[in-house]
């Protein structure tokens, strides 16, 4: 009888609609500077209680989202920082916002976009929530360079029905090494977005972080067809949608590991 009591209680949870299950998967390699990483997240904070997102959300189906955030270094480093949370109003936004507040974001080695992918997938099967889209949001400043080849991972994914937005970090702001790529929105574009819909919005000076973050998050629960979509598109540089044929190598992260010739461990 437990048992199927408890069988029933998660099949309800399950059960509960939304408009997207949204992974904000932010990247935390050693190569951002704590002041880079305290970026993050203030734009983060910024974006989930803007208006305009705001409005977004209530302007779906349901009327709510679940949002879970996450940070990610190296394959076996990922941190939920926010469990799985509802977002319907302002109320629910700011409770996140407080748990975002709560404590200073750490950084880690390495940079496994692959695992961050994986471990989101992961997160999917536990949300206790139907969404009529599911989305992984990713940022980062460099390419993989460990774990599984990240276009594989991409990919099945996609399979899976989930969207992969990226936001790739072309500031040069932090601790520069020889594993930058200087076509970080390409290998984005080519390597690590897909699905229906699939977009991604570099970002090249910090300033731009906040907007940009605000951005990508109304165009995610807008959608392509959406008049708000339309609106963001004549007022911002174009969005880098997914390509059908990748022209970037999609291990050059790894080659690079590969290929060192230096002691830092630091992406």
């Amino acid at each position: 009888m437990l048992a199927l009591m408890l069988a029933q209680a998660r099949e309800s949870r399950a059960a509960e609609p939304v408009d997207i299950e949204l992974v904000l998967a932010v990247d935390v390699s050693l190569s951002m500077s704590p002041a880079e990483l305290e970026i993050q997240r203030r734009g983060y904070v910024a974006a989930l209680t803007h208006d305009t997102v705001l409005q977004a959300i209530a302007e779906g189906a349901y009327g709510k989202i679940a949002v879970t955030y996450v940070e990610w270094a190296g394959t076996t480093w990922q941190h939920v920082i926010v469990p799985w949370t509802v977002i319907a109003n302002r109320a629910d936004a700011e409770r996140v916002v407080e748990q975002l507040s709560a404590h200073a974001p750490n950084s880690a080695r390495r940079t496994s976009i692959s695992g961050a992918l994986q471990f989101s997938s992961d997160l999917f099967a536990e949300s206790g929530f139907q969404g009529v889209k599911r989305v992984v949001d990713i940022s980062g400043d460099g390419p993989n360079n460990q774990g599984a080849p990240v276009n594989i991972i991409r990919d099945e994914l996609v399979k899976q029905g989930i969207t992969i937005n990226g936001l790739p970090l072309m500031t040069r702001g932090g601790f520069t090494s020889v594993y930058d790529v200087n076509y970080l929105d390409r290998y984005y574009t080519d390597c690590v977005i897909g699905g229906p819909g699939a977009f991604m919005i570099p970002v090249n000076e910090w300033t731009q972080f906040p907007e940009a973050i605000r951005r990508k998050l109304v165009l995610e629960l807008a959608g392509p067809a959406s008049p708000q979509w339309a609106v963001e598109e004549a007022a911002h540089p174009p969005v880098v949608l997914a390509q059908d044929k990748p022209a970037t190598d999609c291990q050059v992260g790894e080659k690079m590991w590969r290929d060192r010739s230096w002691m830092f461990d630091s992406r």
